[in-house]
């Protein structure tokens, strides 16, 4: 599938995505749990039929993870390394590179407070321990990024929280995450990424919105030069108000805008993670985000961040499904990425009201419509 490249290099589709099940809050798995090798097949599929060019994960959308046995990864005999073998055999043969490696510290109970921030010091030793192998894992893969996602580092009641440790904590972590990349000699990583949100899964995250992770990043780091953001547009900056148009804005200008997590969302509401353009908003300023990359001249990946639709999940055809919302999500970039390449700059002295419909328009193919219908 040819695709309008413009301001995207690659389109990532992470393993966490084709993976799903299709469960929430208020019932359960739709779909059958797949093993990771499944999905590895899948990506690999999507790859061949020119809807991807790379792929992420979380640590543990591709083996289990005993806090018992933290290093599982290091024996070559153990069944983690034979499923990594496995799995990247899989994508080698595809051509899929990986561009981002994921430690889940939301997924394990022991968690549930916290990770890297979790007021526990033994509890934040075994996150680091855990975020060390997932940069194992990573390298072992040639990631090009390592994504700290805030995940369950917040809290509902801030009496609770430490407030004078709290960020000290969070940077800790961080920084380890630069110190063992480079004791471990690692070459494969190009940088790493904070991805925030505002709530959900606790009432308020750490790290609630690009700004915060972009201050945190220049002010807490000791190497913010290697550190950067993927927002991740339109779900959680929707989710805090926010407009993905300034976000891309504001991280390039800064120059800490890595990649993109890219989906649909209806503004303050629960992270929707529709698939690109599905749902009733989001058109324009997805569209209008795209354009304003163009202009900026910023070139990077767009790495999905979303599912399908719990009631298009086929209980009858469950690769098929699957099949479908890879292919669904390519169509839509495609389609995102088209739609700005037709607007055009807008004309000096123009006012607010009739650049915005004059792009919409363009957008539309309209050219010519003024209103007149004598």
């Amino acid at each position: 599938m040819e695709y309008n490249k413009s301001c995207v290099t690659l389109r990532s589709m992470p393993f966490w995505c084709v993976g799903n099940p299709m469960s929430d809050p208020f019932g359960g798995a739709v779909l059958d749990r797949i093993s990771s090798v499944e999905v590895a097949r899948l990506i690999a599929w999507g790859a061949k039929e020119g809807y991807l060019e790379a792929t992420g994960f979380h640590d543990d959308d591709l083996v289990p993870w005993d806090p018992d046995n933290p290093e599982d990864d290091l024996d070559p005999s153990s069944e983690t390394s034979r499923t990594l073998r496995e799995i990247k055999a899989i994508l080698d043969a595809a051509g899929v590179s990986v561009n981002s490696a994921v430690c889940s510290l939301h997924g394990n109970k022991l968690f549930r407070n916290g990770g890297l921030c979790n007021p526990a010091p033994e509890l934040r030793r075994l996150a680091r321990l855990k975020v060390e192998r997932t940069l194992r894992i990573g390298n072992f893969f040639n990631a090009k990024h390592y994504i700290y996602w805030v995940a369950r580092d917040g809290f509902e009641v801030p009496l609770t929280v430490k407030w004078d440790e709290v960020y000290d904590w969070l940077a800790d972590g961080l920084n380890h995450v630069w110190d063992y990349i480079h004791e471990q000699g690692f070459t494969n990583y190009v940088g790493a990424t904070v991805e925030p949100k505002p709530n959900e899964p606790r009432g308020q995250m750490f790290l609630p919105t690009s700004g915060h992770a972009a201050g945190f990043i220049l002010g807490k780091l000791r190497h913010p030069e290697f550190w950067g953001v993927n927002p991740e547009l339109l779900q959680h900056e929707s989710m805090a108000l926010m407009n993905a148009v300034m976000t891309v804005g504001y991280l390039c200008s800064l120059n800490k805008l890595k990649f993109l997590h890219f989906g649909s969302q209806i503004k303050a509401q629960f992270d929707n993670d529709f698939p690109p353009l599905i749902g009733p908003e989001g058109l324009k300023e997805t569209v209008q985000m795209f354009w304003a990359l163009n202009q900026i001249g910023w070139k990077g990946v767009l790495e999905y961040d979303c599912h399908m639709l719990r009631a298009e999940a086929d209980i009858g055809d469950q690769i098929g499904c699957r099949k479908v919302f890879i292919r669904n999500c390519a169509v839509a970039t495609e389609i995102a990425l088209a739609l700005a390449g037709r607007i055009r700059q807008p004309e000096p002295q123009q006012s607010q009201s009739a650049v915005d419909l004059a792009a919409t328009m363009q957008m539309c193919g309209l050219d010519g419509i003024t209103g007149n219908r004598r």
